[in-house]
């Protein structure tokens, strides 16, 4: 009899570390076909290895892995051109997992740009511009358009040292890249646009003197623009509505009503203690406009650094998020008429 069960559990298969179904989110069901790899990251480096495993979804979006999750490890699926991640961190369950992944369509359906926010700040002979792109997608496709692109944006041919970051939703930030179109200064992003929010943050230099006019255009169709100065720089144009300063950081925020803008700024930035801990400085950057691939690089998965997160548009956008801005506008209105 011992003999009969020790033979029984010699013969049974081990048990999967990882496990789980895909569950397509256009239609609601599993969805069998789904390319599914497994990476671990370097405890060294911090880089992601090789695929610790491959494999396919089954007749009912489930899969299996041997893989044993002992450090971060990284789930991908791969559908219909686009691929969706899921971490794994150490001692949360890896088991009976679901992840959703979506149809796609060259179409932009659902997704738009909500939110965009440009911060200038002018200095001796330049000026660095942030740029926040908030799409948001309220559909259940993917927008994926690897010709044409997703997201378009207007660049001066002046510019230099372009630095680009694309957050997918529920991901962190990873480097991605731009390419020209076919219009002059207007640059377009392969990122896939899935259900949810998706940001892109640029920071690039353009050649600036101090109360000269400086253009820009509004390619995309935005719910919302906003331009930024810090605190200490004056903007001044014709058709912006003022939507006040930010309480914190005193940076000021105007509204732009149209695709296209013609600014003039005066003064300096006033140094703060949240200001020492902008973005990289210009001469580390690198214009990932030159010599960039059809798509961008979204194999990173290590978060980006918090000093290299901007405060002013970083508190700025959360002002914005929660409607705080009109409320600054109506107390200066009331306070005008008092």
């Amino acid at each position: 009899m011992n003999r009969i069960v020790l033979f029984l559990l010699c013969c049974t298969p081990a048990a999967a570390s990882i496990d789980g179904v895909v569950i397509n989110g256009s239609t609601g069901q599993p969805q069998p076909g789904v390319a599914i790899s497994v990476s671990k990251m370097n405890a060294n480096t911090g880089m992601l290895s090789d695929n610790a495993g491959n494999a396919k979804t089954d007749a009912q979006g489930k899969f299996a892995f041997t893989v044993s999750v002992d450090g971060p490890t990284l789930l991908r699926a791969t559908w219909d051109g686009v691929t969706y991640s899921r971490m794994l961190p150490p001692g949360t369950p890896s088991s009976g997992l679901s992840l959703d992944v979506y149809d796609s369509s060259k179409n932009p359906g659902a997704a738009k740009v909500d939110k965009h926010m440009i911060l200038f700040e002018p200095g001796a002979g330049q000026m660095t511009v942030n740029e926040t792109f908030l799409l948001k997608n309220d559909g259940q496709t993917t927008w994926n358009d690897p010709k044409d692109g997703t997201l378009h944006f207007f660049l001066s041919n002046t510019h230099s040292k372009l630095q680009i970051r694309a957050t997918a939703p529920g991901g962190v930030d990873v480097p991605a890249s731009a390419t020209k179109s076919p219009k002059p200064d207007i640059y377009k992003m392969d990122f896939p646009i899935k259900p949810g929010e998706t940001r892109f943050d640029l920071t690039y230099s353009v050649p600036y003197t101090m109360g000269s006019q400086y253009e820009g255009k509004i390619v995309t169709k935005d719910d919302n623009t906003y331009l930024i100065v810090p605190d200490g720089v004056t903007l001044t144009a014709e058709n912006l509505t003022d939507l006040g300063q930010e309480p914190r950081t005193k940076a000021h925020i105007f509204g732009l009503p149209g695709t296209a803008y013609n600014i003039q700024l005066t003064g300096a930035e006033v140094a703060t203690p949240d200001s020492t801990q902008g973005a990289a400085a210009p001469d580390a950057a690198q214009d990932t406009t030159q010599g960039a691939s059809a798509g961008p690089e979204i194999e990173a998965t290590m978060p980006r650094v918090f000093g290299e997160v901007k405060p002013i548009l970083a508190i700025a956008l959360g002002i914005l998020g929660l409607g705080f801005a009109l409320l600054y506008r109506k107390e200066a209105n009331g306070r005008g008429r008092g």
